[in-house]
């Protein structure tokens, strides 16, 4: 039997959302970010981590969600994700951070095909924890260099 894996758990609206905690770096407080021009919707701006210009990611938006008020709670999670010979450092902006927990592999059903609110290829899998669902997200997949991108190629529709 293998051992649980473990992922930090955060919400996004009403949604319970995690990472495999092995990619997470830290956990910082919202303090306002910097606006860059010229960036896809879905990037917030830039923060100032210890004299690093790190890009923040709002995942509402990413995940093609309305993005939440920014709360006393508001977090940016920030990710080291490996893009072939480079490693990315990027913030995701939660709504919330709840815990770390482990769940097991028998505890994990692959994404399904259809029919949930997050594309496929954004998701590892659905876990089930004391008896709710919580998706897993495909970090690498989430905040993929070439994916935002084109994102950002692509014209707002007026």
């Amino acid at each position: 039997m293998t051992a649980p894996t473990q992922y930090l758990t955060f919400m996004l609206g009403n949604e319970t959302f995690a990472v495999g905690i092995l990619a997470i770096r830290e956990i910082i407080e919202y303090a306002g970010v910097t606006p860059v021009p010229h960036m896809p919707a879905c990037i917030s701006g830039v923060i100032n981590l210890r004299g690093a210009a790190v890009p923040v990611l709002d995942l509402a938006c990413r995940l093609e969600r309305q993005p939440s008020p920014i709360g006393k709670r508001t977090c940016i999670v920030i990710v080291e994700v490996r893009n072939d010979d480079d490693v990315m450092v990027i913030g995701l902006l939660v709504d919330a951070v709840n815990a770390v927990i482990d769940i097991g592999a028998a505890e994990i059903e692959p994404p399904p095909p259809f029919g949930a609110r997050v594309r496929a290829d954004l998701l590892q899998g659905i876990g089930k924890v004391n008896g709710k669902f919580v998706l897993l997200l495909d970090i690498q997949n989430v905040v993929s260099a070439s994916e935002i991108a084109a994102m950002a190629a692509v014209p707002e529709l007026a």
